[in-house]
């Protein structure tokens, strides 16, 4: 059984360079503020207009502020920043996540959002020094933190979690259910890649601890940020060799439940089958597998929770 194309990701597009060389001119910045398109950001939610994000000018906004405003790059020399604002920020604009606007935009627009929200929330979550407990101040534009006390620099974090698509060697796939989903709402299984454990290690354990089978033929599929807050998703597919052996855990995974093509495309017409949103991993191994037809045949319900 030949194993699928990479897959082409939604949130791994990376349109804009980053331009990390920038980061530490502060003349530089203060002056490409004016001219730049700043997105505007607060508690897992984009300025918004139309299901777009809103880019507002940065002379608008007023000066640069190093402590707030990350630098995302540059693309055919525009620069792009966030600025990262408090909840009560006070603005009329509408605000909504990434999560509602996602499968709305462009490349470019998905790359700016991916880098803004991990930035935004890595800062909104690591204040102080893991070393002293002292306060720390954003440097570099906003892509590392520094300890005024001990003088150590702090890092954003990045999750590694894998994800993957089961299948036996009828090519149906197997999708679980976690509890706290909605009635219905099937997808793959993932788990966070554990200190001192490769990928491949990782689904294998993450597969038997959660749907009791075990696997050969790992394939890597792909990866894309999923800021949500800070995960890497690195997807393979696998067959696995014993799929009458298939159960779920009882603590996570609540039910599991095996498709072939025919008896998903019934399941969704019938609203007996939830799944996971068009910008996520899931539903573009899915609709892979699926193969011809899944744009029209797998559309109607889906949801990220």
């Amino acid at each position: 059984m030949a194993p699928h194309k990479p897959l082409n990701l939604p949130l791994a597009a990376a349109e804009v360079d980053r331009a990390a060389h920038l980061r530490s001119d502060l003349t530089y910045l203060n002056s490409a503020w004016a001219q730049a398109s700043v997105l505007l950001f607060s508690d897992e939610k984009f300025a918004t207009e139309k299901d777009q994000l809103l880019f507002t000018a940065g002379q608008s906004l007023g000066s640069y502020q190093d402590q707030s405003d990350y630098f995302l790059g540059v693309k055919d020399s525009k620069p792009f920043f966030v600025r990262h604002l408090t909840s009560d920020h006070g603005l009329s604009n509408e605000f909504k996540t990434l999560r509602e606007v996602g499968a709305f935009l462009s490349a470019r627009d998905i790359g700016l959002a991916v880098h803004a929200q991990g930035l935004a929330n890595w800062h909104k979550k690591h204040p102080r020094c893991a070393i002293c407990g002292e306060k720390t101040v954003v440097v570099l534009a906003g892509a590392v933190r520094r300890c005024p006390a001990d003088q150590s620099e702090h890092y954003p974090r990045t999750d590694s979690a894998i994800i993957v698509l089961v299948k036996d060697d009828q090519d149906r796939v197997l999708l679980g259910r976690q509890k706290v989903w909605p009635k219905n709402r099937f997808s793959t299984f993932a788990g966070f890649v554990e200190p001192g454990e490769s990928f491949e290690n990782c689904v294998t354990r993450e597969v038997m601890e959660e749907a009791g089978v075990k696997l050969k033929e790992i394939n890597y599929l792909g990866s894309q940020p999923w800021p949500f807050p800070a995960s890497l998703m690195i997807a393979f597919e696998a067959i696995t060799t014993t799929p009458e052996l298939a159960r779920p855990d009882g603590e996570e995974i609540e039910e599991i439940r095996w498709f072939t093509r025919d008896e998903m495309k019934s399941a969704i017409a019938e609203k007996t089958l939830i799944l996971p949103l068009e910008i996520s991993v899931a539903r573009q191994m899915i609709k892979a597998w699926y193969g011809k037809g899944a744009d029209t045949e797998l559309t109607g319900n889906e949801s990220w929770r």
